[in-house]
């Protein structure tokens, strides 16, 4: 049983919110549902990233 690109690309996501958020991956992954597919293992759930991009683009222009 391997990980489909989609898997793992939603478990990357998770950490990657986890991260930003600074909370525990833990719950998130404990809501993970995983379907077996012709391409291994899929996320029926992956999370959802959502942010201000204006943000980024002001953290962006102060480094400069």
């Amino acid at each position: 049983m391997q990980l489909s690109n989609q898997a793992a690309g939603a478990l990357l996501l998770a950490l990657q919110k986890c991260l930003w958020e600074q909370t525990d991956i833990m719950p998130l992954l404990q809501e993970m549902v995983f379907e077996m597919s012709d391409d291994g293992l899929v996320v029926t759930n992956p999370p959802v990233v959502s942010g201000d991009l204006s943000e980024l683009e002001e953290d962006a222009s102060q480094e400069e």
